[in-house]
């Protein structure tokens, strides 16, 4: 499957929640009555640093939620080394491996990659606090909430209310989108790694690597698009909208600058082959993820 490139992080919405606790309040300040931005989140982090088990863990604060991300175990680099040789033996470039060390070297990158995005105007956790052992970022959702990933959104849509998947999709395309107008990449793009805010504008989230100290550009533009493309397409193939967003998908390909379109072509060709697999479940879901796929990036007639 498409995700053997790139590490599956913790999904932050799923981890546990610890109990509701109060920020380190000022001097004179009432316990619990500090408004959350004098909140002294450098002490918050550094308080909890130590005691967190979980590598990232939601904490309810007055009137926000955060999440503390701390570092985990170092990953060793030999792992990437067979996915290298896939890459080069298939002779498909976008398969070469982002490598993503882990523990510290991951927190830093995270953190630089949060702020250079919200930097670009894009929707991305707030970095209130950062350490060489981890960091204290904002929720994208409301206080106390859960924020639902854009891929429950549309798995749920397939299930309950099929034409909607469409749109669901489109908003997700859009925004990938809009992450390359502003000169950047995200590091795993698939549905699960995006949220839709209150306001409805979709955020992104899970920084781990950067596909842009290991790629040149467009094949970071490649990758994430064919992230979007495998982490959704089943979910369009079951509701019976996979040919709509096949033609956006078309559109989209032939107004992208030439080194993307080379590329995404040429993935598609070595790929062309599961499409001809037979569409039976007892082939395993991670086959029939590829297979929509095919059928989503396959050329029009």
């Amino acid at each position: 499957m498409l995700e053997w490139p790139l590490r599956r992080a913790p999904r932050l919405r799923m981890t546990d929640t610890a109990p509701p606790l109060q920020p380190p309040a000022a001097a004179g300040a009432p316990s619990g009555a500090l408004p959350a931005g004098r909140a002294d989140y450098a002490g918050f982090l550094q308080q909890h640093l130590a005691s967190q088990t979980f590598n990232v863990v939601r904490y309810e604060l007055p009137g926000e939620s955060v999440w503390l991300k701390k570092a985990g175990p170092a990953i060793a680099a030999w792992r990437y080394r067979t996915l290298g040789l896939l890459s080069r033996l298939l002779d498909v470039p976008v398969l070469q491996p982002v490598v993503n060390p882990g523990g510290r070297t991951a927190i830093a990158t995270e953190v630089r990659r949060l702020r250079d995005l919200h930097a670009r105007g894009l929707r991305v956790p707030m970095v209130l606090a950062d350490a060489p052992d981890g960091f204290l970022m904002r929720h994208l959702g409301l206080p106390g909430g859960n924020t639902p990933s854009l891929s429950d959104e549309i798995e749920a849509a397939a299930r309950q209310a099929p034409a909607s998947t469409l749109v669901l999709w489109q908003q997700g395309f859009a925004a990938l989108q809009r992450v390359h107008a502003s000169g950047t990449c995200l590091s795993q793009a698939f549905a699960r790694n995006m949220v839709r805010c209150p306001d409805g504008v979709i955020g992104y989230i899970d920084f781990e690597d950067d596909p842009l100290a290991t790629l040149p550009p467009a094949l970071c533009i490649v990758k994430d698009a064919l992230c979007y493309a495998h982490s959704t397409a089943l979910f369009l193939d079951n509701a019976g909208t996979l040919e709509a967003a096949r033609v956006d998908w078309q559109a989209w390909l032939a107004q992208t600058e030439p080194a993307v379109r080379t590329a995404l072509e040429r993935t598609v060709q070595q790929m062309r082959w599961v499409g001809k697999l037979p569409n039976q479940r007892k082939l395993g879901r991670d086959t029939l993820r590829l297979r929509a796929m095919v059928g989503l990036l396959r050329p029009l007639p």
